[in-house]
């Protein structure tokens, strides 16, 4: 019997943390992308960007099937975008889990907004009713000036575009905002219109992380000479300025990344009041507040 390991992993790997049970099954490696100024994901050389093999793929699940079977419930398609793939191929794996993995009940992954130029509304509602059910997608800022700043590569227009595309076709839309992007001197402007994007497209999923870097942060600093971040409590008061900003009904909300200093959960906007109330006590007494150990926050 072939006892190697179903899935063959390149590290670092990466997944949002509501993925925390799910396998995870490669089908790129790196991020087709891969020039954003404050990313440190697929930088290390073994994840430049590349499509997995589909022999290799289609062996994987097989071989997660035989091994894991019915105790696998949540698949995520990783590296950075799974969505670069041809629908074609990507309708091919979501059958293949669907065959050797008959408990899962969701299938996800990251997405560019760019992923989606190419691939109509059709195409999407056909990976959807084959299992693609939520995608994750880093908006990061819905400002311009910040977004051409750190070289995301999207504008506030092609964001709500692609978000716009998803949910026509059905499937679900967790969004991320980068609480700190702007540093000091866009703070102001990152807040208001990354809340004007996600009041436009009203995701049914929005998390927040803070700008951290393991490296210092050279690659941005060598592209934005000036960007300053900001302080603990800035960060907070841009929390504020955010939430106090958005008019949603039913999003769920999630600022516990490992990354967040003040862990926030609830439903906007029926819990506004009470994740503002808490924001806020965090501003006035930053001693007191129930803030993350820093030796726990990390990437």
């Amino acid at each position: 019997m072939n006892r190697a390991p179903p899935i063959r992993y390149i590290d670092p790997v990466y997944r949002p943390p509501s993925e925390a049970s799910s396998l995870i099954l490669p089908v790129t490696d790196g991020c087709s992308w891969n020039r954003c100024t404050f990313c440190e994901m697929y930088t290390a050389p073994q994840k430049r960007f590349r499509a997995r093999p589909a022999t290799e793929v289609m062996d994987m699940i097989q071989r997660a099937g035989e091994r894991l079977g019915d105790d696998v419930r949540r698949v995520f398609l990783a590296d950075g975008d799974a969505l670069a793939l041809p629908t074609r191929r990507l309708l091919t794996y979501l059958e293949a889990i669907r065959h050797h993995l008959p408990a899962v009940h969701r299938v996800s992954s990251y997405c560019l907004a760019r992923n989606l130029r190419r691939k109509a509304v059709a195409e999407l509602r056909e990976l959807r009713e084959a299992g693609l059910k939520l995608v994750y997608l880093g908006a990061e800022s819905g400002d311009d000036t910040v977004l051409a700043r750190v070289n995301k590569g999207e504008t506030f227009a092609s964001t709500r575009a692609a978000l716009d595309k998803l949910g026509e076709a059905g499937i679900r839309r967790s969004v991320m905002i980068i609480n700190g992007l702007g540093g000091e001197s866009l703070s102001d402007q990152h807040a208001d219109h990354s809340a004007r994007l996600i009041n436009a497209t009203a995701p049914e999923y929005l998390s927040t992380l803070v700008l951290m870097f393991n490296d210092g942060g050279a690659r941005l600093r060598a592209a934005w000479p000036d960007w300053r971040p900001l302080s603990r409590v800035d960060l907070f008061r841009e929390m504020e300025r955010l939430l106090s900003a958005l008019k949603l009904h039913r999003t769920l909300f999630r600022s516990d990344h490992a990354s967040n200093w003040l862990v926030l959960r609830g439903t906007l906007g029926a819990d506004k009041a009470r994740l503002l109330a808490q924001i806020r006590d965090a501003i006035g007494q930053p001693e007191t507040a129930a803030l993350r150990n820093p030796v726990m926050r990390g990437l």
